[in-house]
């Protein structure tokens, strides 16, 4: 009975395969998605520190513009560059944008108290521009003006200045030294509010990349995870499966049984083909058997005999032909049955005497040839040693086989050049041995 319950079990093998494909892809998943996040974590850090610095130099872009716009209107009197001041003061709004978008943000305390700071000098600075511009409004005499200025209140000094010194005065509130004492104050803090940005920025970001070059080292031992089991299944389904169907292939094709290695689905198949395999040898053997030996005596039959003729070396070879004694009188008188004894006893004594290697057939009836193989000449004495040693045991009755002889012709291979020649002499020197009284054995020496 062939069991399936040893081994390594392809099977198995497949469901863990299954299992672990779809383990080590949920990892790879989710490795991905947390180095995306940390990828986008990075760039978002970049993107946020790059939006609140253009932010924050917008604040200052802005009271630039301002200031620009102011001087030009005081030195000039040209009532657009008076426009574009409110246009960026009440439309555009730079700085407030500025302070909005860093509100947003989170951990950026210090650089919002710092911008606010920036906010409130700069809106402390646009009173005295404002002021200034009150000033040309009222020396170019000019109508229409925004209704922010009309709640602007010239001080009698001023009022009562010529258009020429309240222009030159305006432009002076716009160019001394305590005006850009103002500017100065609102850049200090707009550097102090980008080097805070920057600063964060800068945390913010190591963190992101060390979060990323984390992710990325722990998507990395993945990969290689992922390599080392495919190259282990490619290892594991080549040793178990692939490697000993190659190997089965090859011993089928040269008539050999399958090495039960493998899987244990591969060792069961090959188990049951071993099992068919020596079944159908042995039934060839014994079918082969059939074919080339005597049924009776074991002994090589006619075609077997036949078959020894075409392949044997028969040019270092005795041959020997063998007659039992008065055979037809033993069967006459004791019956075909103690016949058959005799004849059977007959190959045991010639098995017995002779080597293994040597060949011994029945013809027919009591009719035996022995051949003697890796022979020549000069084992004669051997062979006569032998020969009467065979008459000696089967003169001696036992087991209700009576005491018979046997009458041999022999001749060696050299002496005959072809087969029915060697034949015919060893016939020949056989009737000689039974002209010559039977129980004895003749050489053809002709």
């Amino acid at each position: 009975m062939i069991s399936l319950k040893e081994g390594v079990s392809l099977r198995n093998i497949h469901k863990w395969q299954i299992v672990f494909a779809v383990i080590f892809s949920c990892l790879m998943i989710f490795s991905t998605y947390r180095l995306i996040n940390s990828f986008m974590r990075v760039k978002n850090a970049s993107e946020e520190n790059l939006m609140l610095q253009n932010s924050v130099h917008g604040l200052m872009d802005a009271s630039d513009h301002l200031t620009e716009m102011v001087q030009r209107f005081t030195e000039s009197g040209d009532r657009r560059f008076m426009e574009q001041y409110f246009i960026e003061a009440f439309a555009t709004k730079r700085r407030e944008q500025a302070i909005t978008e860093l509100k947003r943000v989170k951990n950026v305390g210090p650089a919002l108290a710092s911008l606010e700071e920036a906010m409130r000098y700069s809106v402390k600075l646009m009173d005295r521009e404002y002021y200034a511009m009150r000033l040309v409004i009222e020396a170019k005499g000019i109508r229409e003006y925004p209704s922010v200025l009309k709640g602007v209140t010239l001080n009698s000094a001023d009022m009562a200045l010529s258009p020429e010194d309240k222009m030159r005065r305006a432009t002076k509130m716009v160019l001394d030294g305590e005006y850009y004492t103002q500017k100065n104050r609102i850049r200090a803090e707009v550097n102090n509010t980008v080097q805070a940005i920057v600063s964060q920025a800068q945390k913010e970001e190591t963190d992101a990349l060390e979060r990323f070059q984390k992710e990325l080292n722990l998507a990395r031992a993945g990969v290689l995870m992922i390599i080392a089991s495919i190259f282990f299944v490619v290892w594991l389904t080549s040793t178990l499966g692939i490697n000993p169907i190659l190997r089965a292939v090859d011993q089928i094709e040269t008539d050999s049984p399958i090495r039960e290695t493998g899987a244990n689905e591969f060792r069961y198949l090959a188990k049951a083909y071993n099992n068919l395999y020596f079944m159908y040898k042995k039934s060839i053997e014994h079918l082969n058997f059939k074919a080339s030996h005597d049924e009776l005596t074991g002994a090589y039959n006619r075609a077997g005999f036949d078959l020894l003729l075409s392949s044997l070396d028969l040019d270092s070879t005795y041959l020997m032909m063998l007659d039992v004694d008065n055979f037809k009188t033993i069967n006459d008188t004791y019956g075909h049955e103690t016949g058959d004894k005799v004849l059977k006893k007959l190959v045991q004594v010639l098995k017995k005497n002779f080597r293994s290697d040597d060949y011994i057939c029945r013809l027919g009836g009591d009719e035996f040839v022995v051949f003697m193989v890796h022979s020549d000449e000069m084992q004669r004495k051997l062979i006569e040693m032998k020969l009467e040693k065979i008459n000696q045991e089967l003169s001696n009755p036992d087991d209700g086989v009576p005491s018979v002889s046997v009458s041999v012709g022999i001749v060696h291979g050299t002496q005959a050049s072809d087969v029915e020649t060697l034949l015919s002499k060893g016939d020949e020197a056989m009737y000689k041995s039974k002209e010559r009284g039977k129980h004895t054995f003749t050489f053809y020496d002709k």
